[in-house]
């Protein structure tokens, strides 16, 4: 894992590039890379698309938006989480694809290890509301209980 300089906490690689793209731009440039990560979700799979059943809804979110981690069952398995979020929320689908993109690949346990302010890591405070920031907190809270529950099965 990558270190981050402002706070000292390890970021997985993916995340740090992330970070450091966003960092990298203005910040009418940092909004522009959080639409272009919406248009990236990646769709769900088959078995999920259409039916939120077994999907848990992230109410922290002012759209609708809907994750499901699926993991083995000790924390050295991968961590495959899966999104849905409205094509006309591109805020809540940026965020969904931020961290879609940043955890892909990880095992249960580098999920867990993940700093909880990647959010606000991403520099998008003075572009975004908090609580959209809030809401993509809300995600990955959602994302690493459902890790913690799914390898303590």
């Amino acid at each position: 894992m990558a270190e981050n300089s402002s706070t000292g906490s390890a970021l997985p690689p993916s995340f740090a590039e992330i970070v450091d793209d966003f960092h990298a731009l203005a910040l009418k440039d940092r909004l522009q890379l959080l639409l272009e990560f919406s248009r990236e979700l990646p769709a769900l799979p088959p078995e999920l698309a259409g039916d939120h059943t077994g999907m848990e809804a992230v109410t922290e979110c002012q759209s609708p938006v809907f994750v499901k981690v699926e993991t083995g069952s000790t924390l050295a398995d991968e961590a495959r989480i899966y999104f849905d979020a409205p094509a006309e929320a591109p805020t809540t689908r940026g965020f969904a694809s931020i961290l879609a993109t940043g955890l892909k690949g990880l095992t249960a346990q580098q999920v867990l290890d993940v700093p909880d302010d990647v959010p606000q890591r991403l520099g998008l405070a003075e572009a975004v509301s908090p609580l959209r920031l809030r809401g993509m907190a809300g995600m990955l809270a959602r994302i690493k209980r459902q890790v913690r529950e799914g390898t303590a099965a």
